[in-house]
């Protein structure tokens, strides 16, 4: 049996599950489009089950080290004065720079790269898939794994158009490096207009800030890969506005090579799997940045994968569903997003003074931390996972 898998992208997902494919035995090649990691990135959350799987890796003492150590976010008005803070930090919770994760995984990470590649192609039958390339001669693959993200390319080959699966939440966002002067130390600083919000994201362990923007929308027709059109999107929206701090994030962003642009979406899907070719991360179930669980649902989701497939002996056909049906659970929990998006984007002026007002009270601090306490105590410990015996 050939144990080749194909993994295409190398994101926190990609690279997790490269990494528990190599603990089982199996031989891996990651394909991306980049010309190398990406090192840019928000901040991510690492915890509960996540936490674990980084603890099972030998990187967790490291993402503690890396930490962004924020702790919390503020809302201000046009004169910069704090209306509400809101406590955010989590004992049970590590945050960290997604491009910090990345590279911590790539170091414990023994896989083939294919940079500056991509996936043009898929042809499987009942042994494995015959991949053809962008760039690369074309190979053949015991499996074919999707862990590129919301707009993934291999959904769309393997399972149908991306309008099938993914699911506007009305707003578009972006983010980019900030001057960390323009905010506060570990905090999050944010200012609203009705279905706007502008945002710079301050970590105490790093030299840059992030710059966040976000507005609500109906759906918006654009090119997904012209970064200069993204910019003029946000430049749009946001280059009239004089109030607080606008103008000079936008500058900042705009400045940055790596500057982010996306739809808020969610993937929604029956199933990950079609014959040899799975999905795992942002490419099967994107929670959308709202919920706070991308990279929890990535490391956890890899993890379940790799390990499914160890205890069938490599088989898809027992360790796929299997992996559907173990991880389903979590991801349905975190996709249920709540009011978060209503919280940071007021549509009107009335809410947004009905949002601080709220915030205000003490009773926000006392439901997160009572929401967190309550994950933590039903939180069960992963399994632990071994291929079968030969016999």
């Amino acid at each position: 049996m050939n144990e080749r898998i194909l993994i295409s992208g190398a994101s926190i997902a990609g690279l997790t599950l490269a990494h528990w494919l190599a603990r089982h035995g199996f031989r891996t090649t990651v394909v991306e489009r980049a010309p190398a990691l990406r090192t840019g990135g928000n901040g991510v959350d690492v915890r509960a089950q996540a936490a674990e799987v980084a603890e099972r890796m030998g990187i967790m003492p490291r993402v503690r080290e890396l930490a962004t150590d924020v702790r919390g976010m503020k809302f201000v008005d046009s004169s910069d004065r704090v209306v509400a803070r809101v406590g955010t930090q989590d004992p049970a919770s590590v945050e960290i720079m997604r491009g910090d994760l990345v590279a911590l995984l790539d170091q414990v990470t023994d896989t083939e790269y294919l940079f500056g590649d991509s996936i043009h192609h898929l042809e499987q039958d009942d042994g494995g898939v015959l991949v053809t390339f962008e760039r690369a001669p074309s190979r053949r693959f015991h499996l074919v794994v999707g862990a590129d993200g919301m707009h993934s390319t291999v959904r769309r080959l393997a399972f149908g158009a991306e309008e099938r699966f993914v699911r506007f939440k009305d707003h578009y966002f972006a983010f980019a490096d900030a001057d960390a002067s323009l905010g506060e130390d570990r905090w999050v600083t944010m200012f609203n207009t009705p279905g706007r919000m502008t945002g710079i994201y301050r970590s105490g362990n790093h030299a840059r800030a992030k710059a966040y923007f976000m507005f609500r929308s109906a759906p918006l027709e654009y090119d997904r890969r012209d970064v200069a059109e993204h910019k003029r999107l946000i430049s749009k929206q946001f280059a009239d506005d004089r109030s607080w701090r606008i103008r000079e994030l936008l500058d900042s962003a705009l400045a940055d090579p790596e500057f982010y642009f996306d739809a808020l979406g969610q993937v929604r899907m029956g199933s990950w799997h079609n014959g040899r070719v799975v999905l795992v991360g942002d490419a099967a179930w994107c929670a959308s940045p709202a919920s706070g669980a991308g990279a929890e649902l990535a490391l956890v989701g890899a993890y379940r994968l790799a390990g499914e497939l160890a205890a069938a002996g490599g088989d898809p056909r027992t360790a796929l569903p299997r992996y559907h049906a173990v991880h389903r659970p979590l991801v349905d929990q975190k996709q249920r997003i709540g009011p978060n998006v209503r919280m940071m984007i007021p549509r009107t002026t009335g809410g947004r003074f009905v949002r601080d007002a709220f915030a205000r009270l003490p009773l926000m601090n006392a439901i997160g931390a009572l929401e967190r306490r309550l994950q933590a105590r039903d939180t069960a410990s992963l399994p632990g996972y071994s291929r079968p015996r030969k016999v």
